[in-house]
């Protein structure tokens, strides 16, 4: 049984100043509607931790909520929370929230808001799906999911033999609704539940399900991502397509479901109210793990103080970083939560040649194609404009010019997987999808081989098809090295004047395969954003519980974390200690944080003695203190060595060290150098152990 260990209680304003973060937005008379329309949720956190700090117990904590209720005349609240945290969600007149100023127990008021999803959803036909090498791996563990649901019926989930252990402490529900029953969770799939009243049952879109049941899809590609069967036969249309599986095959999963589908797609989206709501059910049913890969919001709010409970529970916690790197720093700032962002370009890679050997290569997983090529606004059906069919658009294809050739399509007007559909249907054999401005290329799944250009090779290939209309050329894929990774350029960097360094890592976030719901149309498809990456990350962490389940959640977050290889061309505030690795960290060292640790820094102001496996230093600080541990089992020799800083000097000491299993020690950075305001310096710390193991520590100086 994995050990819940103990915190400190402290209130939400305390918390956020010493953080250096902004408070939730605090709700006032001013914030209430006017019309007739019942008033928002307010979300209130009164000052002490929930139970799973161990400082109070539920009745201690039910009663004084009780007591500011009843102070402000309020009736019966729609959410309470007792373990994550300690609170209440209700819905308030302006004379009520105005007089909730003066209860002395409440350290936060924030109006509820709808949160997006860290993801988008394609759904695309499948082939060539990649093998999983891992058919082990997470037994006993369970990551709790909260997303927009799970789809029991996918064989990613299936009930299986083989997957080991079962969780001993796991106390979680199978709550039923539309179209699920309890016999919709099993061993696999070992709890369930959902949560509306935030977002409103009003206001969900009718192919919508008030269950668990995930109709969007998202939630089930993370689910699957982090924990999906190993070995599961991927098919498409009665064909066999390859086959998957989960980062931890045998790790089980929960589902909680708070994040759904409005009639408009842009309005869909998590309530704030609905996903505490499901945090501390979570960490209250005892989940080992916990991902949420939506937007964090901005500073100190209510999730992020749950999510600080879910630490003090001893939970690893993990959250998307977030994909709006151009207007937004990244998502869950506070050091408690493993914060991922997404990297791409290790993409599948397909080539087009030429009779004589001139090619180009793009994003692609074609199987090996030969044939002659056709520019798809030359293939126009009739009365239809070329603009529409050079963009592939739904019946715009002449079948009798495509049929059995490759059809060149240019971007834009619809989804990019609709376009191979488009050329299937007419009966072409393959596509090239051509960019027509700046922007990425991608692997998408499609109906028939395809590989993406960018613009400027896009132009040069149609001009030579325009030119050779007849003249036939090859497809085929590119073997070995998938490219070479970059920090994606939407995925959120970390705010330099934050309290920890963010995000802690990337991982792969670009069309990355996942299990989808019947109602979606298709079984398999492909999702891209940092939700990918935060599915990774959870389903290394649930590896490593599997195999160290006396390990605490910190231990286990400072593995993951230090095990990155870094990204050439990327700060460690856009990319952390660097990209995950595919398989668990195999290092020996490890930053070990109490649970009662997080709170006590804060309160004291103590974030630089913080034992994070991260450096943020400004100006005022040229001296750091960490220490390590060997969690390994043998006595080892490390080593460490600065590495990339350009303009300050950074020293480690000592600079090796012999430690015995379970034996730590101290190291002191010290930093010198100019301090110019604005100035961001960065580089990494890398131990090397006797045994072969790296441990990197990323260290970013705004001074």
């Amino acid at each position: 049984m994995r050990a819940r260990r103990a915190g400190m209680a402290l209130g939400c304003g305390l918390l956020a100043l010493a953080l250096g973060l902004p408070l939730a937005g605090v709700a006032t008379a001013d914030d209430s509607p006017t019309t007739g329309a019942p008033p928002p949720l307010t979300l209130v956190t009164l000052a002490g931790a929930g139970t799973a700090a161990g400082r109070a117990d539920a009745e201690e904590l039910l009663a004084r909520q009780d007591a500011v209720l009843a102070a402000v005349g309020a009736e019966q609240p729609v959410y309470r929370w007792t373990t994550a945290l300690n609170g209440f969600a209700a819905r308030l007149s302006d004379a009520q929230l105005a007089a909730l100023d003066d209860q002395p127990w409440v350290a936060s008021i924030e109006t509820d808001t709808v949160r997006p999803l860290a993801g988008r959803t394609s759904l695309a036909a499948v082939r060539g799906a990649a093998a999983s090498p891992r058919l082990r791996g997470g037994a006993g563990v369970v990551i709790g999911v909260v997303d927009s649901g799970i789809a029991p019926q996918s064989p990613a989930f299936a009930d299986v033999p083989g997957l080991g252990a079962d969780p001993e402490d796991f106390a979680g529900a199978c709550a039923e609704g539309d179209g699920w029953a309890a016999e919709d969770c099993t061993r696999k799939l070992v709890g369930a539940r959902w949560y509306v009243e935030g977002f409103g049952a009003d206001r969900i879109r009718s192919s919508e399900s008030l269950s668990p049941l995930d109709v969007l899809g998202h939630g089930t590609q993370v689910a699957s991502v982090a924990a999906g069967n190993a070995a599961v036969s991927v098919r498409v249309e009665g064909r066999p397509a390859g086959r998957f599986g989960g980062v931890a095959p045998q790790a089980r999963i929960a589902a909680y479901k708070a994040c759904w589908g409005a009639p408009d797609p842009t309005d869909d989206g998590c309530s704030t109210a609905d996903v505490v709501s499901a945090v501390d059910a979570a960490v209250a049913d005892g989940v080992d793990v916990l991902t949420l890969a939506l937007a964090g919001g901005e500073g100190l709010d209510t999730l992020q103080v749950a999510l600080l409970g879910a630490a003090e529970a001893d939970v690893v916690v993990v959250g998307a970083a977030g994909n709006s790197g151009a207007s937004s720093y990244a998502s869950h700032a506070g050091p408690w939560v493993t914060t991922v962002g997404a990297a791409v370009g290790r993409m599948s890679r397909g080539r087009v040649t030429l009779p004589g050997g001139r090619s180009w290569t793009g994003g692609g997983r074609p199987n090996d194609v030969r044939g002659t090529a056709v520019l798809a606004q030359d293939a126009a059906a009739p009365g239809v404009s070329r603009r529409a069919a050079g963009q592939c658009r739904s019946d715009a294809l002449d079948a009798r010019a495509v049929a059995d050739r490759i059809v060149v399509c240019r971007r834009g007007g619809i989804a990019r997987i609709d376009k191979s559909e488009s050329v299937s249907r007419a009966g072409g054999r393959a596509m090239v999808l051509v960019n027509r401005g700046p922007g990425a290329v991608s692997a998408d799944f499609h109906s028939v081989p395809t590989i993406h250009l960018s613009a400027a090779d896009g132009r040069t290939f149609s001009r030579w098809v325009a030119r050779h209309p007849d003249v036939p050329l090859r497809m085929s894929r590119v073997l070995g090295d998938p490219g070479t990774r970059r920090t994606a350029p939407w995925s959120a960097a970390g705010d330099p004047r934050g309290a920890s360094l963010k995000p802690d890592a990337v991982a792969d976030g670009d069309a990355v395969l996942g299990a989808l719901p019947e109602s979606t149309g298709r079984s398999w498809g492909v999702f891209s954003g940092s939700s990918a990456a935060t599915a990774h990350a959870s389903g290394l962490a649930a590896l490593l519980l599997g195999r160290h389940d006396d390990w605490s959640a910190a231990r286990v977050r400072s593995l993951i974390a230090t095990s990155a290889r870094p990204i050439p061309g990327s700060s460690v505030l856009e990319q952390g200690s660097g990209a995950l690795p595919g398989r668990a960290p195999t290092a020996h060292l490890a930053f070990d944080v109490s649970p009662r640790a997080w709170r006590r820094a804060l309160r004291t102001r103590s974030l630089d003695r913080l034992n994070t496996s991260a450096l943020l230093l400004s100006a005022r600080q040229s001296r750091a203190v960490r220490t390590v541990t060997n969690v390994g089992t043998r006595p080892e020799y490390f080593s460490v060595t600065a590495r990339g800083f350009t303009s300050h000097r950074v020293r480690v000491q000592p600079l090796a060290v012999r430690l015995a299993p379970g034996e730590s020690t101290d190291f002191t950075v010290t930093v010198s150098g100019p301090t110019s305001p604005g100035v961001l310096d960065d580089g990494v710390l890398v131990w090397l152990g006797a045994r072969g193991g790296v441990t990197r520590v990323p260290v970013a100086l705004t001074r």
